[in-house]
Formats: structure tokens, sequence, C-alpha cells
């Protein structure tokens, strides 16, 4: 085993989910697309680290270091970072200054490094603080009610808060879906009909896009460690 995953929800709604991930040998990993930002602590070889992680538009890989352990949390869509608009995070990152094992700094002022079961504790202060922000506009149209702005106004506040437009965020998360029902063993042609994908042909196009595997690897569990919770663990 190289990478193990676990998942889990929040009932926080700044939340979308806390991860925790551990690596027990060198491995290369594939990065799947996101929809949300987030915040990452990892340790490795006696050094704590920090970033800021920002949503992924499409699928790539990345060398994960033996002895690693990580702690994430990803945050609703709609919420931002008042320090560092989202759209600027767009398949990419920033390092935060100053970490150690018991605290970090961002938005100028020092936090204490959540573990994997202090995730809402953290994002409470940091909510209240005013560190992190959200669009009521977005967290309204994530609910799926139809707001009485412009749509042209909703979609220009959808991409500010978030970096991505609506149909971006919809494939992505669609895709997610289907890799997960696929994983779980999920014919391919009922993915199709449950998703509405159009044919087979045009989900293992979005799959290669945005998830890098194919329905059978995903099915199988083979093509290497990847960046995705698909409820076993991942391997290379």
């Amino acid at each position: 085993m190289a990478l193990l995953f676990e998942n889990r929800e929040s009932d926080s709604p700044w939340i979308e989910t806390v991860w925790t991930c551990t690596s027990d040998r060198v491995a290369e990993m594939t990065s799947v697309a996101a929809v949300c930002w987030g915040l990452v602590f990892w340790e490795l070889d006696g050094t704590a680290y920090a970033n800021v992680s920002g949503p992924e538009t499409g699928t790539g890989t990345a060398p994960v270091p033996e002895g690693a352990t990580f702690v994430g949390i990803e945050f609703a869509v709609g919420t931002s970072l008042r320090a560092v608009p989202t759209p600027a995070l767009v398949d990419g990152g920033v390092a935060l200054p100053d970490t150690t094992h018991r605290a970090f700094r961002l938005d100028g002022l020092r936090w204490e490094t959540p573990g994997p079961d202090d995730a809402e504790a953290l994002v409470g202060r940091l909510v209240r603080a005013g560190a992190v922000v959200r669009d009521p506009l977005v967290a309204e149209v994530r609910r799926g009610h139809r707001p009485t702005a412009a749509e042209r106004t909703v979609e220009r506040r959808f991409r500010a808060a978030t970096g991505l437009t609506q149909g971006a965020v919809r494939q992505i998360e669609r895709v997610r879906g289907a890799s997960a029902l696929l994983a779980a063993g999920t014919p391919v042609a009922d993915v199709v009909s449950k998703l509405g994908y159009f044919d087979e042909p045009h989900l293992a196009r979005a799959l290669r896009r945005y998830v890098g595997r194919t329905a059978l690897q995903l099915r199988e569990g083979t093509g290497g460690a990847i960046a995705l919770d698909l409820g076993q663990p991942t391997t290379s």
C-alpha cells in the first residue's frame, strides 16, 4: 500500500469534506479535477508544512514522498479567503509561512494547526475573524434556489467566488460522482443513464480529462494512486 485516503463529511456549512492521507513509500499520485479550495497540512521528516490549495480544472501527477502524513480541509463552493481571491488559486496554491507542528500563519494571524477532528473548530475561528468569507448569492444558487439577480450577474459573482463557471463546477462534480459509482461496480451504461451523459464515449472523455482514469481502471482499482476517495485504499 502506498497511499491511504480517508474522507469524512462535515456538519459545517463552510466545509465540504475533511480528509487525511498517509504514505508508506514514495508514490506518484494522480491529481483529479476539484471544485473546492482547501487548507492542507502535512509533516515529513519532522518538518511541518501548510498551504492553500486551489480548485483544479484537470488531471495531472504529483510525487508523494515516503512517510508523509496529511490533513486537509476542503471548503464549500462559494466560500473564499479574504486575503487570497479564489480565482488566483485555480490550478495552483500558496505556501503558508511560519508553519510549525503547533501553528501556521494565515491572513496576518497565527492559528493552531488542526488535527482531523479539529477542522470545524478552526474554520469557525477563521469565519468569526473574517478570514474566510462567503458570497450568499452563490450559496443560494448551490441550494438550488433561483436568485432575483440577472443571470449575467449571477455568473460573474459565481466565478469571482469560485474561480470557475457554473458549467465547469457541474461537469467536475458529475464526473467525480461517476468515478465513485464506477469504483463501486455500477455498470458503465447505468452511470451514463443515471448522470445524464450523452453516451459512453462522452463519459470516457470526461473521465480522461478530469480524472485521468478509464472506467475499467476505476472498477478494478488500477492505474496507481489517485487523489480521490473511492472507498478503498489506493496503491501504486
